[in-house]
């Protein structure tokens, strides 16, 4: 049984189709890394896939139960986004963390507010999530006081506290310093196999030669080529894919 099933999402915005029939699945476990050049898609097919963006065709599963059918034109109300989006956890670029907050609370806010358990288990449960990261030190530390790269990692303990059935990265290393980004890529890889099934949208090549399951090269809206990274990195089909990787990995 797929975990996540994708089936011709595509989405306009004005007169510019940014999603053009987009159809993917992924098993339990697996790690997706979604690779291409900037204004290819990426981050709108995430930002459908987490009910931040309505697509304006196709269909979306968990766990074989339907969870979006862009033909029912029926107005979801906004309670049953939210009990939808809680299938997905998104890590942004920019962290997001709320700067009010130390960082024990802003991994348990999100599961207080949900009743996702009693305050006690709520709590123990962030602090273990947090030491999954490496920053039990940091508690009761604000966000202002951290690295961009401990931000990201606290960002990535704050999606997991929901137990979301899939885990997508929004370029998660973006907007770090290339010393920080290290850090927060071996915090991803090390939630591979146990059972997280993620995706990363990433530009990083390397991680996703290295971690992914399966890559997604994505061009003008479509997926251009899939394949596992051996297929994909080594023994690329389509001429736009084999000029993307000569780019970037001109630029390691």
């Amino acid at each position: 049984m797929s975990v996540l099933k994708v089936e011709n999402i595509s989405k306009n915005f004005g007169s510019s189709e940014v999603l053009r029939d987009i159809s993917f699945t992924l098993e339990k476990g697996d790690v997706l890394a979604i690779i291409g050049s900037s204004g290819s898609g990426k981050t709108t097919l995430l930002r459908c896939l987490n009910f931040l963006e309505t697509p304006d065709t196709g269909r979306i599963y968990v766990n074989d139960e339907l969870l979006l059918d862009c033909a029912d034109k029926t107005t979801m109300r906004e309670s049953e986004i939210r009990t939808k989006r809680l299938h997905f956890g998104l890590v942004f670029q920019n962290f997001n963390l709320f700067p009010q907050y130390n960082i024990l609370k802003n991994v348990s806010l999100a599961p207080s507010l949900l009743k996702l358990g009693t305050p006690e288990e709520i709590d123990t449960n962030a602090k273990k999530l947090i030491e999954r990261v490496g920053l039990s030190d940091k508690l009761d530390s604000y966000p202002c006081q951290l690295s961009g790269g401990q931000q990201q990692r606290v960002a990535i303990a704050r999606a997991l506290a929901l137990n979301p059935d899939i885990l997508c990265f929004d370029e998660p290393t973006s907007a770090l310093d290339p010393e920080l980004t290290g850090e927060v890529l071996k915090v991803i890889k090390g939630l591979k196999g146990s059972d997280s099934t993620m995706i990363v949208v990433t530009h990083e090549m390397e991680f996703a030669k290295n971690v992914a399951d399966k890559v997604i090269y994505m061009a003008d809206g479509i997926i251009e080529e899939m394949g596992t990274p051996d297929e994909i990195f080594n023994n690329p089909k389509s001429d736009k894919t084999r000029a993307f990787l000569a780019k970037s990995l001109e630029n390691l």
